[in-house]
């Protein structure tokens, strides 16, 4: 709670990593230490203890913008329908249901991450993907990403669930890449940030 009211109070975003076992095997960490590939997927519940720490930071009026990864598919609606109870109008999609991580970062994860926002939530407001820092050969992620995001919204145009229109749909997968992220973290870089649909455009959504 309290890096929660220094991050409002500031402006920052907070992200939330959850749903990591780690250090399943005790051999291995004594043997090489931490984070040398023995951690998996864990299987607590989520919803109860998330939305009680979401809850208080909103009743004193501090939840910071927030972005929450998960790593354990079967919480994937758990998390996208969670994080509705939680938005303002002044920060658009202000709690974030974060890309796929970890064991998730695949082709498969990453659909299954985006169809559970988009059903329970508003895939237009997503920051997209995220890079590791620590990795220089994590960058790629953010092609691969936007590869699976298009192949996923040209098979729902191409089967007519979606509005075949180039600008419309051309317009959300660049926020989505792109601008958004730039609103999102106040990174203003030459005008790149959201662009707004028409009012004409914007009544297919």
């Amino acid at each position: 709670l309290y890096f929660g009211r220094l991050d409002a109070e500031r402006n920052w975003t907070k992200q939330l990593h959850l749903g990591a076992y780690r250090n399943a095997n005790t051999r291995m960490l004594r043997s090489l230490g931490r984070d040398m590939g023995f951690d998996s997927i864990g299987d607590w519940p989520q919803a109860a203890a998330l939305a009680t720490y979401l809850d208080r930071l909103d009743r004193e009026n501090s939840l910071p913008k927030m972005i929450i990864f998960n790593v354990n598919p079967a919480d994937n609606y758990v998390f996208a329908s969670l994080i509705g109870s939680f938005q303002r109008g002044d920060t658009p999609g202000k709690v974030q249901f974060g890309t796929s991580w970890w064991f998730l970062d695949h082709r498969e994860g990453i659909e299954w991450q985006l169809n559970a926002l988009s059903n329970c939530g508003l895939l237009s407001t997503s920051v997209g993907m995220v890079t590791d820092s620590r990795s220089f050969m994590s960058f790629p992620r953010h092609e691969y990403f936007r590869r699976v995001l298009c192949n996923l919204l040209g098979s729902e145009i191409e089967a007519g669930l979606l509005p075949d229109e180039k600008e419309l749909i051309g317009r959300m997968i660049k926020n989505i890449c792109l601008g958004n992220a730039l609103n999102y973290l106040g990174l203003p870089v030459n005008g790149l940030g959201a662009e707004t649909p028409t009012v004409d455009s914007a009544q297919h959504w």
